[in-house]
């Protein structure tokens, strides 16, 4: 079922980077089909494992092992949570971020512009807005901005635009919908390039996936005990920057750590690897999934 769902990327590095304790308490972020869990457990004795994902799916992914708490909510939770399961601090966070192989392969859930589906991208069916919600509900200028933002589109202003004129007489209902006007306002030679930028932009605005992941990389701080460790796995720069301005300066957006009348620092995390840590040219050659991903570890200080 695992590797139906979603092969797991950077398996080995990312466990690694936790330097598991055997009886140490842990948290999967993303439990998806379960390959990081599982091998997460594989290094456990008595300890406990607590993995997060909202997705119905995935829960029925979940190994019948008595280490494991599965909490069928968003990471955006981990603080109130871990208080409501009663622990105080974990030796490990591991982030597997970004959508899995699974939910790009439903054709039903509309991540992808592969196939013709309703334009809905979300992750739990709890939440209320829909891609399709955005497009047709959203000013120009909100649009503009979420697809510049978000997918880095230089065309973004174009694209925007685009959009309000279509639901003038036509609103969005499916991914075939979207993706015939994106069209016309992407570079013919990078097309798919394109498309996965426009996607990528709506899915993220969606789910508002960076600002879960803000609020799980300051939790971490309290989350995690002196020296513990954060293994996150990220796909595309917009995380990535994230998560190495946190790593770095203690905040998701600066650079330099802020210094006290002494001069001295208080970045709770130290990094691991100065270097980030990507897959090999084997592991990306069984899956394509893993090109573009990166991985930064640390410790709590």
């Amino acid at each position: 079922m695992e590797q139906e769902y979603h092969i797991p990327v950077l398996l080995e590095e990312s466990v690694d980077g936790l330097a598991i304790k055997p009886n140490g308490t842990y948290v999967d972020l993303t439990f998806g089909g379960g390959g990081h869990s599982r091998e997460i457990l594989s290094r456990l004795d008595e300890g406990k494992l607590i993995v997060f994902d909202q997705d119905a799916d995935a829960y029925l992914n979940r190994p019948d092992d008595d280490r494991l708490i599965f909490v069928r909510h968003n990471f955006r939770y981990l603080t109130h949570f871990l208080k409501f399961i009663g622990v105080d601090k974990v030796d490990g966070i591991l982030g597997d971020l970004g959508v899995s192989s699974h939910h790009f392969n439903e054709a039903e859930r509309g991540f992808s512009f592969r196939f013709d589906a309703q334009l809905d991208m979300r992750m739990s069916q709890q939440l209320k807005r829909t891609a399709a919600d955005i497009v047709n509900q959203y000013s120009e200028l909100d649009l503009k901005r979420l697809f510049w933002q978000y997918g880095e589109i230089k065309q973004s202003g174009k694209l925007a635009g685009q959009i309000i004129k279509h639901r003038q007489s036509n609103l969005f209902e499916t991914t075939t919908d979207l993706k015939e006007v994106a069209e016309k306002c992407g570079p013919k030679k990078e097309q798919s390039k394109f498309l996965a930028q426009v996607f990528q932009a709506l899915r993220i605005e969606v789910n508002q996936e960076m600002e879960v992941l803000k609020a799980v990389l300051h939790a971490s701080t309290d989350a995690i005990a002196v020296g513990g460790r954060l293994s996150v796995i990220s796909y595309h720069s917009l995380e990535d920057r994230l998560v190495k301005n946190f790593i770095r300066s203690g905040s998701c957006d600066k650079t330099n750590a802020e210094q006290d009348i002494y001069g001295q620092t208080n970045v709770p995390f130290k990094a691991v690897n100065r270097k980030i840590i990507a897959p090999s040219d084997e592991e990306i050659e069984r899956n394509g999934r893993a090109r573009s991903a990166k991985l930064r570890i640390a410790e709590r200080v």
